[in-house]
């Protein structure tokens, strides 16, 4: 991996792209410590942003809620609007059509889900203002310089900081995929939650515990290194092809492989999970506070039955992450599409018929490998939850490290993909003939 980073700083085109990343990851960070208009950050530093909300909502959009900054919103409403997009692609056959027209279709779909985000962001700050504004109020505390109310022209702008920062987030996130290596979207994230170690450490070593450290660090080391296995994991199905006559020419055939994924869709169901767990919650956050006494029972009800610590959300957070990783491996992998290129280039698996029988038989494989690999990621997102919710890892418990499996898995995932993609382009900056 040493070796492989620096290679990569000796070709000037990946130096370039890699300074690029960090330029972003800089401006990112910086954006993240500027304030939106009309907040006292002292009150609000004293208040109740330390909500589990908030907290998984700043851990798994890359932004920081808890600060109001800018960025705070992160890239949830983007997320939430590539969730939509890809529902209705299965829903609506316009929609479903575009998606196979290749990279245009590609590119219109994203287009959608970058016009969507904009409604969806200014609606998610209204109802994250508002909940902040009753939340601490009820505490006797003030942080806003003048009330938030649709009346008020600082209110306005609040709202308009907060959609503002979520678009930029989500255009340097989209600079890094076009101009540097990786993903833009999981590099956000990924310095989200990476921006967090330093005051977890300074928070845990206020009063350390280091028997639990240990234990959580032992399993910290087995979670990465399953990761990493499951994450190279693949099913290499055999492709036959057979002589072609082309003209008076005949093209001898050859053998290969079709590589499967054990874990084809990554990150991406455990961020969709969230986001689907976070809206309820979000909802009956912002309902908490109400004047109306069965609102507010309701609210607290969902926000009880919902905690992040509690065993319904665990099995929904588990339920849900597995069953994203089916819904979105068979969105990226489409067995019908495979199968009919395979019978146009001439290729065919050994043993099955090319046709109808080729694309059951590469429906089956792929249900097989992503239940184990949705399984696997479902029970290492809950996995250190569950063992920080022990009575034995309270101290743990308190600095937030229950939140740790998902993190490793972002933050693994993220650096293995990187790592892959950096050799990728030095082996072809290693081919023979090569003009550097």
């Amino acid at each position: 991996m040493l070796e492989s980073m620096l290679n990569a700083f000796r070709a000037p085109d990946i130096r370039r792209r890699l300074l690029f990343v960090a330029f972003i990851l800089i401006v990112y960070r910086a954006l993240a410590h500027v304030l939106i208009p009309g907040i006292n950050p002292t009150d609000l530093t004293a208040g109740g942003t330390d909500n589990s909300v908030f907290g998984l909502l700043s851990l798994f959009s890359g932004g920081d809620i808890r600060r109001m900054s800018i960025v705070g919103l992160g890239l949830n409403p983007y997320i939430n609007a590539t969730i939509i997009m890809q529902i209705l692609q299965t829903t609506i056959p316009s929609l479903q059509a575009l998606s196979r027209e290749g990279e245009y279709g590609r590119n219109k779909i994203t287009s959608y889900s970058r016009w969507l985000s904009v409604p969806l962001a200014a609606l998610q700050a209204y109802g994250i203002l508002a909940f902040l504004q009753a939340d601490l109020a009820s505490q006797g505390i003030t942080a806003y310089t003048t009330p938030f109310s649709f009346e008020t022209y600082q209110s306005w702008t609040q709202i308009i900081a907060l959609t503002t920062g979520s678009i930029v987030l989500m255009w340097l996130g989209e600079l890094i995929t076009e101009k540097g290596i990786g993903n833009g979207i999981s590099f956000i994230i990924f310095a989200g939650i990476v921006s967090r170690v330093p005051a977890t450490i300074g928070t845990f070593l206020q009063s350390p515990d280091w028997l639990e450290l240990i234990v959580f660090g032992l399993v910290g080391i087995v979670i990465i290194f399953t990761i990493i296995v499951v994450q190279e994991g693949q099913r290499r199905i055999p492709i036959q092809y057979a002589n072609r006559v082309r003209g008076h020419r005949i093209y001898q055939g050859g053998s290969t492989f079709l590589p499967l994924r054990v874990n084809m869709s990554g990150v991406i169901p455990i961020i969709f999970a969230i986001s689907i767990l976070l809206f309820p919650l979000q909802i009956a956050t912002y309902f908490s506070a109400s004047s109306v006494g069965w609102v507010k029972d309701i609210s607290v009800g969902v926000q009880s039955w919902l905690s992040t610590r509690g065993p319904l959300y665990l099995i929904l957070y588990f339920l849900l992450t597995l069953g994203f990783g089916f819904f979105y491996t068979f969105i990226v992998f489409k067995p019908d599409e495979t199968a009919n290129n395979l019978r146009k280039s001439g290729g065919f698996i050994p043993g099955i018929r090319p046709g109808q029988p080729t694309e059951d038989y590469l429906r089956r494989v792929a249900f097989r490998i992503t239940l184990a690999g949705a399984t696997f990621i479902a029970f290492i997102a809950v996995l250190p939850m569950v063992i920080a919710a022990l009575p034995m890892f309270t101290n743990l418990n308190s600095v937030g490290v229950g939140l740790g499996g998902t993190s490793v898995l972002i933050v693994v995932s993220v650096v293995v993909e990187t790592m892959k993609q950096l050799e990728a382009q030095l082996m072809m900056r290693s081919y023979e003939g090569f003009i550097r």
